[in-house]
């Protein structure tokens, strides 16, 4: 034997389209609440839009653009023949540098220098290590 059917309020039901009554009886149960409740109402993008590029990290990725555009404006033009930024992550650059013997200069006498001169164009919290790398 099946259970006994449910009766749907009759209070709500004028309101509906005879289709959904039709299926609520036929089902035995009142969907409508539920998918109700599911239905995401439309936002305006401008109350969505700043969570979302807060979510992409924009900034960081725009700082790493900025960087690799000043690059050469900043530094030395002999040392920017020699080595490129690729990478920004987590306050760590990272160079490619195209020769070893460029490589152990860069890394012994004009590491600081440069770091200084990138933490005074964008910030510390921005730049806080370089990692120069053969490539």
């Amino acid at each position: 034997m099946l259970p006994p059917r449910k009766k749907i309020a009759s209070a709500a039901a004028p309101a509906r389209a005879a289709r959904v009554r039709v299926l609520a009886q036929w089902r035995g149960l009142d969907y409508a609440p539920l998918e109700a409740a599911r239905a995401t109402p439309a936002r305006r993008a401008d109350a969505v839009l700043p969570a979302v590029l807060k979510d992409l990290r924009l900034e960081t990725h725009q700082a790493g653009a900025e960087i690799v555009k000043v690059w050469n404006v900043l530094l030395d033009p002999v040392i920017t023949a020699h080595a490129q930024p690729v990478n920004l992550h987590r306050g760590t650059l990272f160079v490619h540098v195209d020769s070893s013997a460029w490589l152990a200069e860069i890394v012994r006498y004009r590491r600081k220098e440069i770091l200084d001169r990138l933490q005074h164009g964008f910030g510390r919290a921005t730049i806080q290590r370089i990692s120069f790398r053969l490539g």
